[in-house]
């Protein structure tokens, strides 16, 4: 199963300022919405190009913490330890790093960042959700990420994050989506350490 595009890396967070200039009133109502969240847990389903899913529990802290636990059994864990992104594969004892800000998850994690410098709006035709695109067309081989939200009232900004679908430079899919999602609780810094794959013994 393919997990490096859960993340579209390394998808840079800047783009020309001409997507600025459409930049909507939507936009700076999921901004609105992602300033307003500081910490959430949520389950996630991850499905790859072949349709196999995976399942997790997503916990996220700002800035910079998230982690994908994944399912037991699977010998992966992803980690945004506040510094940088880390894929740590136990199979083969590997581990991989790239700075927070080169991933579109930054826009997650980072409540500085301006989404409407490297991000728009798509339309559709659901008025009760919105879906934002991020990627850099100077660069096509960085990818591309689409989250989704959908209104409602007792979410922070007066959205929920749903999900995103990211897309490698091959155009390989991968889809997440996010279910039981809980906002702004407390969440212990000690959620976002983990074992080096590359250490004896080393384990998620």
């Amino acid at each position: 199963m393919t997990l490096k595009p859960l993340f579209a890396l390394p998808l840079l967070l800047a783009v020309p300022a001409a997507i600025a200039a459409s930049a909507t009133g939507e936009l700076a109502q999921v901004q609105d919405h992602l300033r307003a969240v500081d910490s959430m847990t949520a389950d996630f389903a991850q499905t790859d190009r072949n349709g196999k899913t995976l399942g997790g529990v997503l916990t996220l802290k700002k800035p910079g913490k998230i982690r994908f636990q994944y399912e037991k059994g699977v010998p992966i864990l992803i980690v945004g330890d506040g510094k940088a992104l880390w894929f740590l594969d136990y199979s083969v004892r590997q581990k991989q790093r790239w700075p927070i800000g080169n991933s579109p998850l930054g826009v997650l994690l980072d409540p500085s960042k301006d989404a409407t410098r490297f991000a728009k709006v798509l339309r559709g035709g659901d008025p009760r959700t919105i879906s934002v695109e991020a990627r850099d067309p100077r660069h096509p081989e960085y990818g591309q990420i689409t989250l989704f939200f959908q209104r409602n009232p007792a979410a922070p900004g007066g959205l929920m994050l749903q999900g995103w679908i990211a897309l490698d430079a091959q155009n390989n899919r991968t889809t997440i989506r996010l279910s039981r999602q809980v906002f702004n609780g407390a969440v212990a810094d000690n959620a976002f350490r983990w074992r080096d794959p590359t250490a004896i013994g080393g384990r998620n």
